[in-house]
């Protein structure tokens, strides 16, 4: 395995990119030392001080680096509907996770990718608790480097290319939500040859996959694209796939559905989703190769 992944003529966008990831790795934490100040949103989800602490810098740091470029983010499409989208446009979460973060557990997130075409290109995935940053662009590669939250991407430390790992005939290692467990994803696994679960918040799962810590990560119930977006991203770049169950893929930019997502499985073997989809491999009690 190399060292470290070489982002080419990517490089520089990809290390600003990461510094504006990192200053709101930083501003969640500092909220998080503070009364968090919870809310229910809408949808009777949480949103915190550290949400709102977070997208701040987020958004003030993209629109400096790419003015151009449309920004949606869960917050703000909290409060307002976004115009049409460009063909190019930025996905963020600043904070996934938030249920996490209020039970005082550190699996939360800062999640930015780079759409275009309706595919996530390029995604970043910071762990701020863990001083851990994921990234991946597609077609050159996914690494995980060491981050102090708040420092400049040129002092990341142990850069580590990724891959995921060929998914075995039998005893997978799955990674699901902790908190979103629901029971279509129960139906699912239960058709597969899950020797291990382990369970997770936010699109930490994802990164798992991409690193060959487990096989697959299934969610059949509706989320959002910002959510998964930055995921996907760096699980494509690792060698995986996000898709549907049945193997199809996804679009993103769905402006007029809310930016809904039905399901989605996060594959580390793109072969085991290629070889007629999990939903109906799992039906004839097979998995993999």
């Amino acid at each position: 395995m190399a060292s470290r992944v070489d982002f080419a003529g990517s490089a520089a966008l990809v290390d600003s990119l990461t510094s504006v990831v990192s200053a709101a790795a930083a501003a969640i934490l500092a909220a998080r030392s503070r009364a968090l100040e919870i809310e229910t949103k809408s949808d009777l989800s949480p949103v915190t001080a550290a949400d709102r602490a977070a997208e701040t810098v987020l958004l003030a740091g993209l629109a400096r680096l790419l003015p151009d470029v449309p920004v949606v983010s869960e917050e703000a499409v909290e409060r307002a509907t976004p115009a049409p989208l460009a063909d190019s446009f930025l996905l963020v979460d600043p904070l996934d996770g938030t249920r996490e973060l209020v039970a005082g557990r550190d699996e939360f997130t800062v999640n930015v990718a780079l759409v275009r075409g309706g595919v996530p290109r390029l995604g970043i995935v910071a762990a701020p608790a863990q001083a851990l940053i994921w990234r991946g662009i597609e077609g050159i590669g996914a690494e995980r480097l060491e981050l102090a939250p708040g420092a400049d991407a040129s002092a990341g430390r142990h850069h580590t290319a990724i891959r995921t790992r060929p998914c075995p005939r039998s005893r997978l290692v799955v990674a699901v939500s902790r908190s979103h467990l629901d029971p279509r994803t129960e139906a699912f696994l239960a058709r597969l040859p899950v020797a291990e679960r382990r369970a997770c918040g936010s699109a930490v799962k994802f990164c798992q996959v991409a690193e060959g810590a487990v096989d697959l990560y299934p969610r059949l119930a509706t989320t959002c694209e910002w959510d998964i977006a930055a995921g996907h991203a760096i699980v494509a770049a690792a060698g995986g796939a996000v898709t549907t169950p049945r193997g199809d893929a996804l679009r993103y930019g769905a402006v007029d559905a809310g930016f809904r997502v039905p399901e989605f499985v996060a594959w580390g073997d793109r072969r085991q989703m290629i070889e007629g989809g999990g939903q109906r491999a799992g039906d004839r009690g097979t998995h993999g190769r």
